[in-house]
């Protein structure tokens, strides 16, 4: 199982939002290259960048920290938040992504998103599925998608890609634990996906529990920024 923990980036600053409400931000550092920093530190080998400003503007918006962090860390990156056309794939790239991952362009244009893995590779992608009451949202999770997870899942695998993680919007920051039920489900009706679990992972139970149900990984956050989760505790289970 990959631990891969999170950077959220507003104002180029490391944020942290409750239940993907932008009104209910906290700032965790000021230079979020210091945090990417810690995670190499401490032996991890990965993060989850997104760009909110960029999910909320339609754009990307904070490439320049994305730069910073590829710059100054041997970290292997997915990046998200505004990507909208393959320029602006080749752009993160360049930057230093090693994946791009996709969230709203995926339900709204996947024919744009099938161009992208024939240009790529599969492999090169992570799709984010985020989720409230089983419905996909799009737009910063304020819009509704108009499908559900499962059947996202499937369009999803019938382009190729299998790597795909799933945000329960109702547990995102809020510290109460992730959506079990909803990934087991999600692993009943699509086992050969790679499904990274996000949203609510508050303690090395919850970790534990997801590595037991078959998650292949989860992305972690809040539960980090707060201590509740060491990160020496999370190479136990890489």
């Amino acid at each position: 199982m990959t631990i891969i923990p999170a950077i959220d980036i507003i104002n180029g600053k490391c944020v942290r939002l409750t239940k993907g409400d932008y009104a209910q931000q906290k700032v965790y550092n000021e230079n979020p290259v210091e945090v990417a920093k810690q995670f190499v530190d401490a032996g991890l080998q990965r993060v989850h960048i997104v760009d909110l400003d960029g999910a909320k503007a339609g754009k990307i918006v904070n490439l320049a920290v994305l730069e910073a962090i590829a710059s100054a860390t041997s970290l292997v990156i997915d990046y998200g938040g505004g990507i909208k056309n393959i320029n602006d794939v080749g752009s993160i790239f360049n930057a230093g992504a090693s994946i791009a991952t996709i969230g709203s362009l995926a339900v709204k244009h996947p024919e744009l998103l099938e161009e992208w893995l024939m240009e790529f590779g599969a492999d090169k992608f992570l799709i984010g599925a985020d989720v409230l009451e089983e419905k996909i949202k799009i737009g910063g999770w304020l819009e509704d998608g108009g499908i559900d997870i499962f059947s996202f899942i499937g369009k999803m695998i019938g382009l190729g890609v299998i790597n795909i993680f799933c945000t329960d919007i109702s547990k995102d920051g809020a510290m109460e634990g992730p959506s079990i039920n909803l990934y087991k489900q999600i692993k009943e009706y699509h086992p050969e996906i790679n499904l990274i679990a996000s949203g609510g992972v508050t303690t090395m139970d919850d970790v534990i529990e997801l590595k037991t149900i078959g998650c292949s990984g989860a992305i972690i956050g809040k539960a980090i920024y707060e201590g509740n989760i060491s990160l020496q505790q999370l190479l136990s289970i890489n």
